[in-house]
């Protein structure tokens, strides 16, 4: 459990009873937005949660107000979200580190992600140290974290 001044931020492995959360979480993002949001559908974060990866969230009172999402086959975050008033908290980075422990404790390759340019997420991923690696047809930048320097980070 994390305290931020009143409120109390909940952490733990997402479960398929939490897909209709994370959906409205997904949803809510001011970047990042899905064009139509019936492309993701339920069955996509199934997939995920049940063998293709692990997905965490938090929670504040009852309500998920971030989650994440590894794919373990993928080898990258599928999904880093948190509802726009609870940003700036402290909640993407623990959900990053939750997911980033997880895939690590499975498997040493490198894991990557993607994001526009010139986003909060951009600067939010270069400051966790994460290199950019190139960029997608899509015009995103790819970033990659090691297993070395994730090590180094845990460590620090």
């Amino acid at each position: 459990m994390h305290t931020d001044s009143k409120l109390e931020f909940e952490f733990a492995e997402a479960s398929i009873q939490d897909i209709a959360q994370m959906q409205i979480v997904r949803n809510s993002v001011t970047e990042n937005k899905l064009s139509d949001p019936a492309i993701i559908s339920d069955l996509s974060y199934e997939t995920y949660l049940n063998g293709k990866g692990n997905g965490w969230v938090c929670k504040c009172g009852n309500r998920i107000i971030g989650f994440s999402i590894a794919d373990l086959l993928e080898h990258n975050v599928w999904a880093l979200f948190v509802l726009p008033e609870f940003e700036n908290r402290g909640v993407g980075k623990q959900l990053l580190h939750r997911l980033l422990n997880w895939y690590f404790s499975k498997t040493e390759k490198a894991i990557w992600l993607s994001t526009a340019r010139n986003t909060r997420a951009e600067t939010f991923y270069t400051k966790q140290l994460w290199k950019p690696v190139g960029q997608l047809e899509n015009g995103e930048i790819k970033f990659e974290m090691s297993h070395e320097t994730w090590k180094n980070i845990r460590s620090a």
